[in-house]
This record gives C-alpha cells, structure tokens and sequence, in this order.
C-alpha cells in the first residue's frame, strides 16, 4: 500500500508542475507587458568611456633622454640616435653606435627642445659597436632609466625612439612590438660588405627599426633600457626582425670607455679564411676533407698565442671551446667572450689527424 501511494504522490507532483507552467506561460504569452516591465527595471544602463593610454607613460619617462646624433665628415652628414644614461660632474653621458659616428670629424646631438650640442667623444669600439659621447650636464633635461634585458620576457611589450631616415622630419619617433628573441646569434660586417666579420649576440623585435635609429633605446613598459637598436635584418621577404645589443653588454663596454680605457680583446696571431673560401683558392689541395666547416690557418704570426701553442700554416679550426667552428664570424665570437689571460682549448685538422691544443691568450702585440 505505501508503494502505491508513494506513486500516487509523484504523479500528481508532476502534474502539479505542468499545469503551473503551462498557466505561468499562458500568462506571459496574453498578458507580457508586466513581465518585460519587471524585467527591464532590473536592467542599469550605463555609459562607460575607455580609455588606452597604452605606452604613452612610459614614452614620457624616455622621450626627454633621446638625441638625434649628426657626425659631420667634410660634405657629408651621418644621423643616428641616442641616449643619456648618466650623468656625473658637470658631464652628461650618451650612448650610441660607434658605426654611427666613428668616420665624424664633429659630433652634435640635438635634443628633443631644438638645442644642438656639439660633443666630446669619450671612447669608442669597433666591434661592439658601442660610442660614448660627453656634453655638459646643463643640456640635460632627462636621464634614461637603465632596466635589465636578463629579466625581460619573450612576448614582453617593447619599443623604440629614435630618429629614423630623416633625422629633421621623423626625429622623436616611436615604434611598438614585442621582444621575439633572446641570445640571437646575428652576423655583422664591419665594412659595406655583405660578408659577416664577427657574430654578436642580441635581442630580436618586431618593432619598426629604420636607418637612423642606430644607437637609440629599446624600452620596457616600465619606460626602461634594456638594449640599444644596432641592427636591422633587411632582405627580401623578411619583415619585422630588429636587432638590438643588450643593455648589459653595453653598460659593460660603456663603463671602460667612459674613462678613456680601451677595450683590450684576446687574439690568437693568425690570418685565416673560412674553409669554403680556403677550398675554392687552394683545390685540389683542400679537396678530399672529412669536414665540411671550419677555419683554415694560411699564416701564423711569430711569437703570438697561436705559435706558442703549436699551430701551424695549414691547420683548419674546427672546434674551439667543444664547439663546432662554422666561420671565421663565429670564431671570433667565441675568441672574444674570452679575457686576456684565459686558456682555450682548440680542435684542428693536421692532414687526418685531429689534434686538440691548448692555446694561453694574450692581447695584441
């Protein structure tokens, strides 16, 4: 009997539900104005202005500290970028490009008011490709605040100041993008060839770089340096791909110039030619090699590095440092994150046999 009534009690539940819903919706469906009149009193409209100021805080914390750099060489005018970094005494420090102002007789920065200053060069280095320029600290109205490429991330907001093509019209230009990369490895000619003498490692953009901004800052969202714009991959159907010297490495070099030092680099004592080019001059000599990459050694300078530790006039470099030597770009890359004083370890190929010498760095003589 429980069973039964127990049924009985669900059955008209349920019929209890329909008929309660079938009356709500006839209710709605001849008489909806009460309900879309309750509904839409619980509804707030409101007008709501965005706002993006995006970047522009941290354009203001920079904008002030950018120059535009002229090097003057008889009839000729050069134009880069740079930055104030520091200032001590009664000078202001700037750093930019040495590609941008090493052929100058006379160096100007002009500042973002109008005023152009003529400079004082501190010190310079080819291959870092780092200058540092000196003006009186009353020029200066700002200074750039020094981030850290180590801490920034890949996907990391990113920008750019500087002066781009031409200097009087594009002065004061910001691009936007992102850090693509760390620690790429990009080679670099240090004439107006399209040969790659050494290889420098670099931060990757997207952010529009153009002739001019050579030497200007990559900036943090925070509005602060952490590289400075060197480099710009230009070929055809490549876009989007700058390059720029980590802040640390050239706070690094800029600390030794600033006083005058010069950058003192380790060398073995050698001319070379990658082992391609070597190939091509002395076939069939060099025809039948179990290496495809390397560094051929075609002279040994007496009494260097190179002669102490036995190289001789034939060996090709494969391997320094347990890594393989694809180029002389590459050698030099690994050579110069060395100090003076330092052991390497080398890998040559004498004939068909592998050797493996130990080399005592030196600096030039």
């Amino acid at each position: 009997m429980e069973k039964n009534n127990d049924g009985k009690i669900w059955l008209i539940a349920v019929i209890m539900f329909f008929l309660g819903a079938g009356g709500l919706y006839l209710l709605m469906y001849f008489f909806p104005e009460p309900f879309v009149k309750t509904i839409s009193e619980q509804v707030e409209t409101r007008n709501v202005t965005i706002v993006d100021n995006g970047i522009s805080e941290a354009v203001d914390k920079i904008y002030d500290a950018v120059v535009v750099v002229k090097a003057y060489l008889k009839n000729s005018l050069v134009t880069g970028t740079g930055f104030v970094y520091k200032v001590e005494g009664d000078k202001a420090y700037i750093l930019t490009n040495n590609h941008v102002i090493e052929k100058g007789e006379k160096i100007y920065v002009e500042f973002t008011n109008g005023n152009l200053v003529e400079t004082n060069v501190a010190g310079k280095d080819t291959y870092s490709d780092i200058a540092v320029l000196t003006v009186d600290k009353g020029e200066v109205d700002k200074i750039a605040s020094i981030g850290s490429s180590e801490n920034a991330k890949i996907g990391d907001t990113v920008f750019s100041v500087g002066a781009p093509l031409d200097a009087d019209a594009y002065s004061g230009t910001v691009t936007r993008g992102i850090l693509s990369g760390k620690n790429r490895l990009v080679g670099v000619s240090l004439s107006n060839t399209t040969t790659s003498d050494m290889m420098m490692s670099v931060l990757q953009t997207d952010a529009a770089i153009n002739n001019g901004n050579s030497g200007g800052p990559l900036v943090n969202a925070n509005g602060e340096v952490i590289g400075i714009t060197s480099l710009k991959l230009a070929s055809e159907g490549i876009e989007g791909m700058g390059f720029a010297i980590p802040i640390e490495t050239a706070m690094n070099f800029a600390e030794k110039l600033e006083k005058g030092e010069t950058i003192k680099r380790p060398f073995l004592g050698i001319s070379m030619r990658d082992l391609a080019d070597a190939q091509y001059l002395y076939y069939p000599r060099l025809n039948d090699l179990d290496v495809t990459n390397g560094v051929f050694i075609e002279e040994v300078t007496s009494d260097s590095p190179a002669a102490k530790a036995g190289l001789k006039s034939g060996d090709i470099i494969i391997e320094m440092d347990d890594k393989e030597v694809t180029s002389i770009a590459y050698l030099r890359y690994l050579l110069f994150n060395h100090n003076i004083g330092d052991s390497i370890k080398v890998k040559v190929l004498r004939g068909n046999d592998k050797i493996d010498i130990t080399i005592n760095l030196t600096e030039s003589l």
